[in-house]
């Protein structure tokens, strides 16, 4: 080959090669960006093979050069992209109510830092700094993901000290209502979107760093009018349709975050604090609830039984046509009832940190509480009726499937879980065991034998847990045999798939649950009930933000339902309601004041 074709075909190369674009070089000054080693020609003597022309080569660099307004598009639409999620990621709020067009329009001040930072540092030192505060910023997202759903469910944000074991619930949770591959796959889905995020967040931000790089004095000046604005408009407090403009949102969510997390690092010593403090402690045993003695005392937790159902216009006319049913079905047998408000800890679920509270007379608002209350010797109300001697402890907990150690700790002498009620019927969702057959299972194991000593009962009644479809139906107790008779109702029940499409059909299943559990207690009562009968039941918590439609109480109902009058004579002070039913100006205590009040008022100082 003559040296003239040589030269002649590496100009042509040349000529084909794309413009070069600026990068910064070491000094900081601009240069033109190199092209990929493969891209540049270089001279080939006489005796080389002449190399295949780039456009000709295949994938993303040969496409580059055969369609280069379409890749130049492409790159700036990537530039956008990757700037827009770096924007939603410091703007978006972490509460679904509260995002909205307006939040997006705004000024973040932490932008404007990440822009002076990237611009400051080095080639080396900027790109790894991309890399960590990309995926810093990644994390951030879950971390509002996580808040988001939280606060759909819990009504509060994720605790980074206690929430972790909360996780594996909500695995359990999606078992029992998807089975085991529909488990695996939505978990599945999560882990892989999560680290999706954490990649597509550091390369965005690496992206940014190299645009800012490669336009370094434009984005300089950029900066630089960038954080003048904010001043201005933070200043003066500018707004737009009532949001304001300039905000530094993402740092307050931040230290936000790390308030809470101190705040819940501090409290473990705070509740250790409390532990010991106990007015019964020193009691002697044959002191302890003597205006109790002789007398079956059944606490039962009603789960989710919250205000909402008694107080929400679209709910209170069926609960209140059931409340009255069971008023009119008590009173018929002889029985009588007072009804006041209790402030529960916790709002769409955490039902055993309610119980623990509502037990222990200590405000247990966290899993690192109720860790640490379980493995401790402060007394609880159910294992005072355990230390007097005088009754029988006894457990009926459908909702527990797998082992329960700190079962001991509230002093029941037994405890009968799913698997230990006789029950052969089919799963109702979460709910294991329907509550009518609780009932009964707990009538032919321990309340219906003969010549048995006095019960104290802690029993749970699981129908009413989320998502309320399908639920069972009261049947003739007669018909109850092993359980098998509600395989089916629950294929006459609804669909959780479909009922979920809408929350208005939700709010509806929950209320049908309630009644349920309503229905199924007071004709229990009705049924077995005697002169020695004193039933406490209560709500464990609110419902889900779906149901409370955003209703921020904890109140929950709690009603003393007895035959002998002087029962409730003993509790005539305490201001509560006639009936099942509390008033809408009835005492409301926080749920943690019981244990104490309740003691008192059946102790020995009191007739």
């Amino acid at each position: 080959m003559s040296q003239e074709a040589t030269t002649e075909q590496a100009g042509r190369q040349t000529e084909e090669a794309e413009p070069a674009e600026a990068v910064e070089t070491a000094d900081g000054a601009e240069a033109p960006e190199v092209a990929d080693a493969a891209e540049v020609a270089e001279p080939l003597d006489e005796t080389s093979t002449p190399a295949p022309r780039v456009a000709d080569r295949p994938g993303w660099f040969g496409w580059r050069r055969r369609y280069p307004p379409a890749a130049r598009a492409v790159r700036v639409g990537t530039h956008v992209l990757a700037g827009a999620l770096v924007l939603a990621a410091l703007l978006v709020p972490n509460r679904l109510d509260w995002i909205t067009v307006q939040q997006f329009l705004r000024l973040p001040v932490e932008a404007i830092f990440l822009a002076a930072v990237l611009l400051a540092l080095p080639s080396k030192a900027r790109r790894i700094t991309a890399v960590v505060l990309g995926a810093f910023l990644g994390l951030s997202i879950l971390l509002k993901c996580l808040d988001m759903g939280f606060r759909q469910t819990l009504a509060r944000p994720f605790d980074l000290v206690f929430d972790w074991v909360l996780l594996n619930d909500a695995a359990d949770f999606l078992k029992d209502s998807l089975g085991r591959s529909g488990e695996v796959l939505a978990l599945g889905g999560v882990i892989v979107l999560a680290v999706a995020v954490l990649v597509v967040s550091a390369l965005a931000v690496v992206r940014l760093a190299d645009v800012l790089a490669r336009h370094r004095p434009m984005a300089v000046r950029t900066t630089l009018v960038l954080g003048i604005v904010w001043v201005i408009c933070f200043t003066l407090g500018l707004q737009f349709g009532g949001t304001t403009l300039a905000t530094k949102s993402y740092a307050q969510y931040l230290a936000n975050r790390v308030q809470y997390v101190r705040d819940g690092l501090g409290d473990a010593e705070d509740f250790k604090k409390q532990l010991p403090v106990d007015a019964f402690a020193d009691t002697p045993p044959d002191q302890l609830l003597t205006g109790l003695r002789g007398k079956d005392v059944m606490f039962t937790f009603i789960e989710s039984y919250g205000r909402v159902a008694i107080d929400d216009p679209a709910m209170a006319p069926e609960v209140d046509a059931t409340l009255k049913e069971g008023d009119a079905r008590l009173k018929s047998a002889g029985f009588a009832a007072r009804s006041g408000w209790l402030r529960s800890p916790v709002t769409g679920a955490g039902s055993w940190l309610a119980h623990s509270t509502f037990l222990s007379g200590l405000w247990v608002k966290n899993q690192q509480r109720y860790r640490t209350l379980t493995t401790s010797d402060r007394a609880t109300l159910t294992s005072y009726f355990q230390k007097s001697g005088a009754w029988r402890t006894v457990g009926i907990v459908p909702g527990v499937r797998k082992s329960w150690p700190e079962g001991k700790y509230f002093g029941l002498d037994h405890i009968y879980d799913s698997t230990h009620l006789g029950y052969q019927g089919p799963y109702f969702s979460w709910s294991p065991v329907p509550d009518q057959f609780s009932l009964e299972s707990f009538q032919k194991l321990e309340h219906g034998r003969k010549n048995r000593d006095p019960l104290m009962a802690q029993i749970i009644l699981a129908s009413s847990h989320n998502p309320w479809s399908p639920i069972p139906r009261t049947i003739d107790w007669n018909d109850l045999g092993d359980g098998s008779v509600f395989h089916k109702i629950k294929k006459e029940g609804t669909d959780p798939t479909e009922v979920w499409k809408s929350s208005e059909r939700v709010r509806t299943e929950y209320r049908k649950a309630i009644q349920y559990s309503l229905d199924s207690l007071t004709q229990w009562v009705e049924r077995y009930g005697d002169d020695n009968t004193v039933l406490v039941f209560l709500g464990d918590h609110q419902p889900v933000p779906t149901v409370t439609a955003g209703s921020t109480s904890r109140d929950v109902p709690v009603t003393i339902v007895a035959r002998d009058k002087k029962v409730l004579d003993r509790i005539a002070d305490w201001g509560w309601t006639d009936g099942l039913k509390p008033a809408e100006n009835a005492p409301t205590w926080g749920m943690d004041r019981f244990r104490d009040r309740f003691m008192t008022a059946y102790g020995p100082g009191r007739g």
